[in-house]
């Protein structure tokens, strides 16, 4: 999300100056690769880039595709092999094992929809979308339509599909993905016309709250811009919580902690942390998290704490606490790197919600027998993509 506000932003910035670009997209992946379907970078015709589609090893080329595609105001499919020892072509090694397909569209910024406009609309608010981007993956000398069409969670649709005959099943495509909430491809073939679709779920940022404004939750802040995530900060003391200590917050609550739920926003995508240093404060904050749909609450300070906690809200409030619920619980808060310092610790902290929200465990990866990333939906062989013959 981090790299798509970027691109936005500098791509605006570029706009004004009538500087042209292209947006470059890693649009289909066939083994291992370090960048994922829909890395995006931006290329201005000045050679300036924005964000990434690999880990260095491919956006020396890609500049140069960008840049023709821009003089040429056509959109390109290119395919890097990195599967090779030596890719004599690029004149490097690549290393990653792997077929990716990266889109090159040259931006027309007087054309309404364009796909940096469409990526705008789906970031303009927090908020699911889906993003479809088109493209010939048995042909890279076809016709490249490119990213086209945008649905956002409240339904209203932005964009057009470029090919008629695929209208009615791509648009039942994507409200089926927006209901899924997965990223997809599909193959569609009319006679001899066939395209690939890339339905790209976007996710609203993650929003982390912090309760608590010490010295320890400036780290936080800190991480959470960093990663793109929205930070919130709630404390009752206005001369913790205010925005000379936490400039980027984008809400900073002055509350007691049994009232601050009743003015903060969440979603299941939005973590809590307490870091109050207070048993009292902590206490009620976490009493009105118990009834709230959230996926993470951290709470800094020994397990014993948690437990007395836990214990008292059950017994003195009378509020029961599934099994569920108190998964979601995670006290002491962080993962177990040995972090002392503020920087350490928030830095455990930020590791343990990135590996809840992805639904991993957060060990070593040396450890690890499977592949990193799984290859169930978006790793997937073009003969394994169900074709759909329209009429």
């Amino acid at each position: 999300m981090k790299e798509l506000q970027e691109i936005i932003k500098k791509y605006d910035v570029a706009s004004q100056k009538n500087i042209k670009s292209a947006l470059v997209t890693v649009v289909h992946l066939d083994g291992s690769s370090y960048r994922r379907p829909g890395a995006r970078m931006l290329v201005n015709d000045d050679g300036r880039i924005t964000g990434a589609i690999s880990g260095g090893c491919l956006e020396g080329d890609a500049l140069k595709k960008a840049l023709f595609a821009i003089s040429e105001q056509k959109n390109t499919l290119f395919t890097y092999d990195t599967s090779k020892e030596d890719d004599s072509e690029m004149g490097i090694h690549l290393g990653c094992e792997g077929l990716i397909q990266v889109l090159f569209e040259s931006i027309d910024s007087k054309k309404e929809e364009n796909p940096i406009q469409l990526l705008s609309k789906a970031l303009a608010v927090r908020q699911k979308a889906v993003l479809v981007t088109l493209f010939d993956l048995n042909n890279n000398q076809n016709v490249q339509h490119g990213t086209c069409l945008l649905l956002e969670e409240n339904g209203t649709l932005s964009g057009k599909i470029p090919l008629q005959q695929f209208e009615d099943v791509v648009l039942k495509d994507i409200t089926d993905v927006m209901q899924n909430g997965e990223s997809v491809f599909k193959q569609y073939r009319s006679g001899d016309v066939s395209v690939t679709a890339f339905f790209e779920f976007l996710h609203p940022p993650v929003s982390l709250v912090v309760l608590g404004a010490g010295n320890d939750a400036i780290p936080l802040m800190k991480f959470a811009d960093v990663l793109g995530w929205d930070f919130r900060i709630v404390d009752r003391r206005d001369t913790h919580a205010n925005k000379e200590r936490y400039p980027t917050a984008s809400q900073i609550l002055v509350a007691n902690p049994d009232v601050a739920l009743e003015h903060l926003a969440y979603d299941n995508r939005t973590f809590f942390v307490l870091v109050t240093h207070s048993y009292k404060c902590d206490y009620y904050m976490l009493k009105s998290l118990c009834a709230a749909a959230v996926p993470y609450i951290g709470i800094l300070g020994p397990k014993k704490k948690l437990h007395r906690m836990l214990e008292e809200i059950q017994h003195n409030e009378g509020i029961h606490l599934n099994t569920d619920k108190v998964a979601t619980i995670y006290g002491p808060t962080g993962l177990d790197i040995g972090a002392e310092t503020p920087e350490e610790i928030a830095l455990s902290i930020i590791a343990e919600i990135q590996a809840v929200l992805t639904g991993k465990m957060g060990g070593m990866l040396k450890t690890k027998n499977e592949v990193i990333h799984s290859r169930d939906s978006l790793d997937i062989q073009i003969e394994d993509i169900k074709i759909y013959n329209a009429s």
